[in-house]
């Protein structure tokens, strides 16, 4: 009976579909009760038959599982490259950006250097006091040696001494000049 139900199985897979229909035999009350008790007690199952099958099908499942692991990573490493090419994009904007600030600020200090060139000591004095001690080091910087010591006799000593410490740092080989 159990051929007609299953004609191609043989060998191991005989027994264990013998045994799946054993199973849905019982389940059944009365009508098949007869023959599945026979094949049930003639087939035992044992621990040898399933450890050899989950031997058998080891290398399948492990395949199997590197497969699935292999496409994560392919998917993993898409979204970093898709990642990585944002990051370029914003980078390349960024670097863009800094230079077209960079080309304002020289052109704006170029102008201002030229506005204090045509300035009196003591005027140019009096504002460069005023501004950002590290704006007023770089102009006085661009100006010619005699009216940059003129600018800063004219100044307060203190500040004067402050413009003196800026210019003479930006002078040091031991300060960086790439900005870390």
């Amino acid at each position: 009976m159990i051929a007609h139900i299953f004609p191609t199985a043989t060998g191991r897979a005989r027994r264990f579909s013998i045994l799946a229909a054993g199973c849905v035999m019982l389940a059944i009350p009365g009508a098949f009760a007869q023959e599945v008790a026979a094949p049930a007690v003639a087939v035992p199952a044992n621990g040898d038959e399933i450890q050899q099958f989950c031997t058998n099908i080891a290398d399948a499942a492990r395949d199997q599982r590197y497969v699935l692991q292999k496409k994560d990573l392919e998917e993993l490493q898409s979204n970093i490259d898709e990642r990585i090419a944002e990051l370029e994009k914003r980078k390349a904007e960024y670097q863009d950006w800094l230079k077209r600030r960079d080309d304002f600020l020289k052109q704006a200090e170029l102008g201002l250097t030229d506005i204090y060139k045509n300035m009196k000591a003591d005027a140019a004095a009096g504002q460069l006091e005023l501004i950002h001690p590290e704006i007023a080091a770089a102009i006085v910087m661009r100006l010619p040696a005699r009216q940059s010591s003129l600018i800063l006799s004219e100044m307060d000593s203190e500040k004067a001494a402050t413009l003196a410490n800026i210019i003479s740092s930006a002078s040091d080989p031991n300060t960086s000049k790439e900005p870390s």
